[in-house]
């Protein structure tokens, strides 16, 4: 079967080639540079727990080689601290006491990492100055045109367009980019120096000094720290005079007066925009990542949200490759991604008028300040409406509701919690880390499990009934277990999609509520399947299965139907 092809070798492009790579799926990612990375240190992302956590499992060693973690985060106000949080260094599932780590590094540096993990990777074509100029779809498959020292014509089954804000793809298919220009305009420097709050993030308002109203401090490895200071949306420019100015005078400000001595190693200016894609879907072509949307203000983090387009579609497009899967599987990727990204632009858009607007009454109001100060706070940390990992309630997927689900802490369509499992070969590993290879997974909750033989566990309680629904799926899953969940009882049944979302849970294994979940979260019955006799992909019959004495254990990877 041909290929996925991926337009555009940033990062969300060579992370979907990977994520398509680790389910079996082969693309070739159309370049058009010359596929060396320039060193820009004031060019640098962060990336929340989920998406560094996935970065990760793709097989990105820089992220600990040139990333940092926040230790903590602080913002001030004039002369004034307002807010200190010390941050988890662990994932979210064994630490709620502090807001879990973002992860800071240059963009440069992570798609350097991303490079070299595709280097080793054998379903991965990456082909350097191929710029497209042609896109024709038909009912089998993409062709796609690209110019440049190897003109050439490419064959896939489906194209993803990640080819930036500029986006070529975007633009052969006619489909709108509307939105607004120039939200935000911040002036950069990436500084070596020593300030006063060794690996924190900070954010400071209102400085007592002239220069800006909001300057924003990140530490980068090596003693490096990218500063941002905010500038009007439209008038002055920042000369290389003013920008030492700046950090001169912020630096003294933070030092008691004194500059310390520093290393100027990056600059640049940085305009946001906040735009949406009216279609991320036409036929067989996709769009993700900047060329599907663009944002950032007050501390939103478009590439978080690229990441995750990639995340969401890449399990689809699997299945779609080696199934065949629905126009309903399909179009979820627009519905889910479109939808939350629009609602973090909302978000953002909101509350500009509260932060950025003029002084005057807002000032006086009481709890003001710590309103804007938790607002900004959750943009730069990822929490609440402007940073929190997307949940898709109302996703075209939802199974359902039969009434027979158990609640658990997790509400469906959102992230599960990383909680420890044993695996099919008896080692205790993450939940992520069972994520990304295409399977649907099965989590009994089995307190307890711990004391039990592994040799044992195969014909113990409810593991013989949950192995043989499990094998009965629509789609290939594996069964897992963990000693507990948050929220959830003993002997409660998670069904939880490729990409980590919660489909439903339920008290005991319910070979028909399963089927369905499960049926519905991959779309429904594929083209493939059309053909098929009735009865050939039909659930087994539900039974009430009694509460066993003694607790059961993970068993091996089962295939479905699908």
């Amino acid at each position: 079967m041909d290929p996925v092809i991926i337009v555009g070798a940033g990062p969300v492009g060579l992370a979907l080639a990977l994520a398509l790579a680790a389910q079996g799926v082969p693309s070739v990612v159309l370049d058009e540079g010359s596929g060396k990375e320039e060193p820009r240190p004031a060019r640098s992302v962060v990336l929340r727990e989920d998406m560094a956590a996935w970065a990760e499992r793709l097989g990105c060693a820089t992220l600990r080689d040139e990333g940092v973690r926040w230790v903590g985060w602080r913002s001030l106000r004039r002369k004034q601290q307002t807010r200190r949080l010390e941050l988890s260094q662990v994932p979210h599932g064994d630490d709620e006491t502090s807001p879990s780590a973002p992860l800071h590094i240059p963009q440069h540096a992570l798609a350097r990492g991303l490079r070299a993990a595709i280097a080793g990777q054998g379903l991965v074509q990456l082909v350097t100055e191929a710029r497209l100029d042609t896109i024709e779809q038909d009912a089998d498959g993409i062709t796609a045109h690209t110019r440049g020292p190897g003109a050439t014509w490419w064959r896939g089954s489906h194209l993803v367009g990640c080819d930036g804000a500029r986006s070529t793809v975007r633009k052969l298919l006619g489909v709108r980019f509307p939105g607004r220009t120039a939200v935000e305009r911040h002036a950069v420097a990436a500084v070596r120096t020593e300030l006063p709050w060794p690996g924190q993030a900070l954010l400071h308002r209102q400085p007592p000094w002239r220069g800006s109203d909001e300057i924003a401090a990140r530490p980068l490895p090596d003693g490096v720290w990218r500063i941002d200071w905010l500038l009007p949306p439209r008038g002055e420019l920042v000369t290389p005079d003013a920008l030492v100015s700046r950090i001169r005078d912020t630096l003294a400000g933070w030092c008691e007066g004194t500059t310390p001595p520093y290393e100027l190693i990056d600059t640049g200016v940085h305009t946001l925009h906040h735009r949406l894609a009216r279609r991320w879907r036409v036929g067989r072509v996709f769009l993700a990542g900047d060329a599907a949307h663009l944002l950032g203000a007050v501390g939103t983090q478009g590439l978080d949200e690229g990441l995750r387009d990639a995340d969401n579609l890449a399990w689809k497009l699997a299945y779609a490759w080696h199934h065949g899967g629905s126009e309903t599987l399909l179009d979820s990727y627009q519905s889910e991604r479109r939808t939350a990204v629009a609602s973090r632009l909302r978000a953002a858009d909101q509350s500009l008028p509260v932060l950025r607007g003029g002084g005057g009454l807002r000032t006086y109001i009481p709890g003001g300040t710590r309103g804007h100060d938790t607002l900004l706070t959750e943009g730069h940390l990822g929490r609440g409406p402007l940073g929190a990992p997307p949940e898709y309630p109302h996703s075209p997927l939802a199974a359902t509701d039969p009434g027979v689900r158990t609640p658990v802490a997790t509400r469906p369509g959102a992230p599960v919690r990383d909680v420890p499992v044993t695996a099919p070969d008896g080692a205790t590993v993450r939940l992520r880390d069972r994520l990304g290879r295409g399977l649907f997974l099965v989590v009994l909750v089995a307190p307890g499990t711990g004391v039990w033989d592994r040799r044992h566990w195969k014909s113990a309680g409810l593991m013989p009934r949950l192995v043989e629904t499990v094998r009965a799926l629509p789609a290939r899953a594996e069964v897992l277990v963990t000693e507990a969940y948050p929220g959830a009882a003993a002997h409660a049944v998670l069904l939880v999609r490729p990409d980590g979302h919660l489909v439903a849970a339920f008290s005991g294994v319910r070979p028909e509520e399963l089927y369905a979940a499960t049926d519905a979260s991959r779309g429904g019955a594929t083209p493939r399947e059309a053909g098929k006799a009735p009865g050939d992909t039909a659930p087994p019959k539900s039974e009430e299965v009694p509460r066993p004495a003694s607790e059961p254990a993970p068993s091996s990877t089962a295939n479905g139907t699908g």
